[in-house]
């Protein structure tokens, strides 16, 4: 899975996970935001974060 768009770097800066507010870490190959203190990851489509709890997926991926 690869973003077909580049994330706005100034956008990077300033996501955070929406369960636990925490940073998360920009994966660009893979194409997702990885909060790793939840084992979580979301999916970037697009160039565009879906920063949605119920788009999470589990992470790292099995």
């Amino acid at each position: 899975m690869s973003a077909t768009k580049p994330v706005d770097p100034k956008l990077l800066e300033i996501l955070v996970c929406p369960q636990d507010k925490g940073k998360l870490r920009y994966l660009e190959e893979e194409a997702v935001l990885v909060n790793e203190r939840l084992g979580i990851a979301y999916p970037i489509k697009d160039g565009i974060p879906v920063m949605l709890a119920n788009e999470a997926i589990t992470w790292p991926a099995q």
